[in-house]
């Protein structure tokens, strides 16, 4: 029948009950670039996989900007470090939109990616979405691209937050700043990334 291959959507009942939930990092030492998003959504919540909601632009942007050499489905996230590249969030619960979290999580989320650089060592991070950087770093006046202040002695980029509700930036300018930043990183760092390593809690 017409539509049995289709993956299955949350109830709305299942949605609400992934709130507060963390998706685990995608991350190894060394990597090429380091992707930050704000937190997960409740969709990537429920799934247990970065950026699944249907419409999110951030698996097609990868592609685009010549990081992943086809489209990945969230679920094949671990894929991502054969390529050099991770995925984590300023902050690790999961809420309905970026607008529930507070300033004072997000600050706290900031110092939490620091620590996780200082740790990991990428040599390029990419955050995706310019009011979660200024708030996270105090830096009010922030603005997309390359920003002069390191972290924790790595290139930090900031990137357009790749959600389908956040349009007024396209998906080429997006993929531009991705390929600029993973540019910076150099070649993959990790071309044969054992799968065993592939998700953990920072």
């Amino acid at each position: 029948m017409a539509g049995d291959d289709r993956p299955r959507r949350p109830t709305r009942a299942e949605l609400e009950a992934a709130r507060g939930r963390l998706v685990p990092d995608v991350v190894a030492d060394d990597l090429r670039l380091l992707l930050c998003g704000i937190n997960p959504g409740l969709w990537s919540a429920w799934s247990g996989h970065h950026f699944a909601r249907p419409g999110n632009r951030f698996w097609t942007a990868l592609h685009r900007a010549g990081l992943t050499p086809r489209v990945l489905h969230p679920s094949e996230e671990g894929e991502l470090l054969r390529h050099g590249v991770g995925v984590t969030n300023v902050v690790p619960r999961a809420t309905a939109a970026a607008a529930e979290l507070s300033a004072g999580e997000i600050r706290a989320g900031g110092a939490r990616l620091e620590e996780l650089v200082r740790r990991r060592r990428p040599r390029a991070v990419a955050v995706l979405g310019v009011g979660a950087y200024r708030t996270a770093f105090g830096r009010p006046r922030a603005g997309l691209g390359r920003q002069p202040e390191p972290l924790a002695g790595v290139p930090v980029w900031v990137v357009p937050n790749p959600s389908g509700l956040q349009a007024r930036y396209g998906i080429e300018a997006i993929a531009a700043l991705l390929r600029a930043a993973a540019a910076e990183g150099g070649g993959p760092a990790h071309p044969g990334q054992d799968a065993g390593h592939r998700r953990s809690l920072p």
